[in-house]
């Protein structure tokens, strides 16, 4: 009996540290990062990592999961990764808490800033570079006169801390940063060729330049033909304004334009439960072409985003698509749709598939700020090739062709 299943988020290293324990290790445990009916029924706030294990235990936090994944481990396979003893094991945990509470939080708000997937606030950001400088200070101070950050031997408190502090070494520290700490930087080449990692950081790379916060153009607008009017308008007495009627009331919120259409023959909502809970090339994709694919009630479109040469790390463009399907939640009633990143790092693309209800894709897309940075191509869903593309979008198993060139498939999202 499997000893259970890890609910994750791949790019996160904060989900990858615990899928390469299991590796490691090789325990009986699924890894997955499909949350599926028994996800949301015992974790509604939607947290990741999280774990289900035997008879229903769940545990959510990155280091309680590691914990209970280490008392999987036989002892004399744990090469001294907890210590040699209490007060060693009490010092990894120490470590552990450094990271994830003070140099992640640290950390996150700026990257998240400076990507664009959070408002940038100027002031936060500052803070939180400098908070970071000293969380840094603190570990160079501990490597420069220790190999580890406990004792002299590698322990899980390096292996965690190497996953998140390489993050921000790929992204917004980079080698100014190496070269600022280099008793962290000699730390991290160490510990990241640790077998652990399976070669993961093999062909690592600190970022040259540090990416940077760079505001959004603004397009001009015209200025409106009655501003001096408005403005005298709004210097009259107050009198005058009490003596105007109340505003009416707000319209009634407008409903989704593809409502108007009704409903379909073959419901959204069954395609989706089985393309979640059977296997995709034999069962799922069959069903698709033979119950839910009705090309009078449905149009399919191939979805390229139009600035691929922008693109730089695979995760980054992975949580873009991301960003993109949760602005797109409205529109969840009348479409369904695979999105995958081809290539690897600074030299990658994202494209895909979507089932759109009725013949034109605007109404289903517009929902989304950002819908006009990806191209739309509506498909033929008759012809071979086309439904080979379509098959590959929702099975992910083999490469896209990309201008006559075949490119791996290195992540993916569904819109479902």
């Amino acid at each position: 009996m499997s000893e259970g299943t890890l609910y994750c988020f791949s790019p996160s290293p904060r989900s990858f540290i615990l899928e390469d324990l299991i590796k490691y290790f090789k325990l009986d445990v699924k890894i997955t990062e499909e949350k599926d009916e028994r996800y949301h029924r015992y974790f509604p706030m939607g947290l990741t990592p999280a774990f289900i294990g035997k008879k229903g235990y769940t545990l959510t936090e990155v280091i309680a999961i590691a914990k209970y994944l280490f008392s999987l481990v036989p002892q004399d396979q744990l090469k001294g990764l907890l210590g040699k003893n209490a007060a060693q094991y009490a010092s990894i945990l120490q470590w552990e808490s450094f990271i994830n509470q003070e140099w992640f939080g640290a950390w996150l708000p700026t990257f998240y800033m400076i990507a664009g997937w959070a408002p940038y606030n100027k002031k936060q950001n500052d803070e939180c570079h400098v908070k970071l400088n000293k969380m840094a200070e603190i570990l160079s101070n501990r490597l420069n006169d220790f190999t580890y950050l406990v004792g002299e031997r590698l322990t899980f408190a390096d292996l965690y801390a190497a996953s998140v502090v390489s993050r921000g070494l790929e992204t917004n520290l980079g080698a100014p940063f190496a070269e600022k700490y280099p008793a962290i930087s000699r730390w991290f080449k160490t510990v990241s060729q640790h077998p652990f990692f399976n070669g993961r950081y093999a062909n690592f790379e600190y970022i040259k330049e540090p990416m940077v916060y760079t505001p959004p153009k603004k397009e001009k607008k015209e200025k409106a033909a009655q501003a001096p009017a408005a403005k005298k308008e709004a210097s009259a007495p107050k009198a005058a304004a009490a003596s105007e009627p109340a505003e009416p009331a707000p319209a009634p919120k407008p409903k989704h334009p593809l409502e108007a259409l009704g409903k379909p023959k073959a419901a959204l909502d069954e395609w989706k439960r089985v393309y979640s809970n059977e296997e995709t090339r034999e069962t799922a994709i069959p069903w698709f072409w033979k119950n839910q694919y009705d090309p009078e009630e449905w149009s399919l479109w191939k979805v390229d985003y139009k600035y691929n040469d922008e693109l730089t790390l695979t995760f980054m463009s992975n949580n873009l698509v991301g960003g993109f399907f949760n602005r797109l939640s409205a529109s969840t009633k009348y479409m369904f749709g695979c999105m995958v990143v081809y290539g690897e790092n600074n030299n990658n693309g994202i494209t895909g598939a979507f089932l759109v209800r009725g013949q034109d894709y605007v109404p289903a897309f517009d929902v989304a700020p950002d819908w006009e940075s990806y191209e739309f191509s509506k498909l033929d869903g008759s012809k071979e090739e086309v439904q080979k593309f379509v098959n590959n979008m929702l099975a992910w198993d083999e490469p896209v062709e990309v201008n006559g060139e075949k490119r791996e498939i290195a992540d993916g999202k569904v819109f479902k």
